[in-house]
C-alpha cells in the first residue's frame, strides 16, 4: 500500500471505477511526510485524546477532535453527522486549512476510524486530492526513528476556504432502501460479528438488534494489518471483491453512526469505486420501523 507520494493519487486509477472521480484521499509513509513538515502549506492534524497528544506528538501538529467538524449535536438526534456547508466551512478553517493547503492526519495510538471519518469530512468537503494519512499513525512514525514532541506548535490563522461539497459520496436512509440487495450495489456493515448477528444491542442502544438485511460483513478492523497500516493494496482489492464488489460497482457502507464505517469507504475511494457512506447508519435504520433488519450471519 506504500508506494511514492507522485503515486499516491493515481492509486484510484489501477481499479477500474463506474466514472470519473475527483482526485481521491491518499496514503503517505513516514519517510514521505517528514521532508514535508516545513512546508507552510502543511496542516497537520493529530487525532486521539487531548493527554495522549501533550504528552508527545509530530512536530507541528495541532489535536484535533471529531466533534470538531460534525455537526453540533440536537437532542434526540443522531449521533456523528456532516454539518451544513457554510458550518462545515468555518469548522475547518478554524483548523487553518484553506483552499490551498496540504492536509495529513494522523492517529496517535489506534483510533484508525476517526482519522478516517475526518478524512471522509474533507473529501465532502471537496479536500480530498490534498488529504492524506499517515499510514499507521504515530507508532509508524517512531518506529522509523523520527522525532516527536510536547511542544506546542505556533497557532496557525484561522484559513480561507471555499467548501465545493460532493453529496454524492452521502447515502441516505432511502437510497440504502432502494438499493441494498440490487445488481450492481454492495452494502458493507463495518461493525464487529457481535453487532452485524444482532448477539448484542449494545446495552440496550439498538432497538432492533441485526443488521441491514442484504448488507455484508467486514468489520472495520480486519482492513488495517496488526501494526495499523493498511493491508497491501491486492488483499484490499481482493476483501472488496469478496463483499460482492466488482467494476462498475457502487459501494455504500455503515456502521453504528457512521464512523467504522468510514475505514472501509477509505479503501474503496482510494481504489478507484464509486463509494458511499451511509451518514445515519444502523443508528438511523434501526429507528425506522420500515426498515427491515435480520439476525446471524447471512446477508
Amino acid at each position: 500500500m506504500r508506494v511514492p507520494v507522485a503515486g499516491l493519487a493515481s492509486l484510484a486509477l489501477t481499479c477500474v471505477a463506474a466514472a470519473a472521480q475527483p482526485p481521491a484521499p491518499s496514503l503517505i509513509t513516514p519517510a514521505q511526510l517528514e521532508p514535508m513538515l516545513s512546508d507552510a502549506a502543511l496542516v497537520l492534524l493529530h487525532v486521539g485524546p487531548k493527554a495522549d497528544y501533550d504528552l508527545e506528538h509530530l512536530p507541528g501538529a495541532h489535536h484535533v477532535e471529531l466533534r470538531a467538524i460534525a455537526a453540533d449535536p440536537q437532542d434526540g438526534g443522531l449521533s456523528l453527522q456532516l454539518p451544513s456547508p457554510a458550518d462545515l466551512e468555518t469548522k475547518l478553517e478554524a483548523l487553518g486549512i484553506s483552499d490551498a493547503s496540504r492536509v495529513v492526519i494522523y492517529t496517535g495510538k489506534d483510533v484508525i476510524q476517526s482519522v478516517t471519518r475526518i478524512v471522509f469530512t474533507l473529501d465532502y468537503a471537496g479536500l480530498g486530492g490534498q488529504t492524506m494519512v499517515l499510514d499507521g499513525g504515530m507508532p509508524a512514525w517512531k518506529a522509523a526513528g523520527k522525532a516527536v514532541t510536547k511542544d506546542a506548535p505556533v497557532a496557525r490563522p484561522a484559513g480561507t476556504l471555499t467548501v465545493k461539497t460532493r453529496p454524492e459520496i452521502v447515502a441516505d436512509l432511502a437510497w440504502v432502501q432502494a438499493h441494498v440487495g440490487t445488481p450492481g450495489h454492495v452494502v458493507i456493515d463495518a461493525r464487529t460479528p457481535q453487532f452485524y448477528t444482532g448477539e448484542s444491542n449494545n446495552n440496550g442502544r439498538i432497538p432492533r438488534p441485526g443488521h441491514i438485511a442484504g448488507a455484508v460483513s467486514a468489520p472495520y478492523d480486519t482492513w488495517v494489518q496488526p501494526d495499523g497500516t493498511f493491508k497491501p493494496k491486492v488483499a484490499l482489492d481482493a476483501m472488496l471483491k469478496t463483499a460482492g464488489a466488482a467494476p462498475g460497482s457502487t459501494i455504500a457502507t455503515y456502521c453504528h453512526i457512521g464512523q467504522q464505517a468510514t475505514v472501509p469507504w477509505l479503501v474503496a475511494r482510494m481504489l478507484g469505486y464509486d463509494v458511499k457512506l451511509f451518514d445515519g447508519s444502523f443508528e438511523e435504520w434501526a429507528r425506522t420501523t420500515s426498515a427491515p433488519v435480520k439476525t446471524g450471519m447471512q446477508p
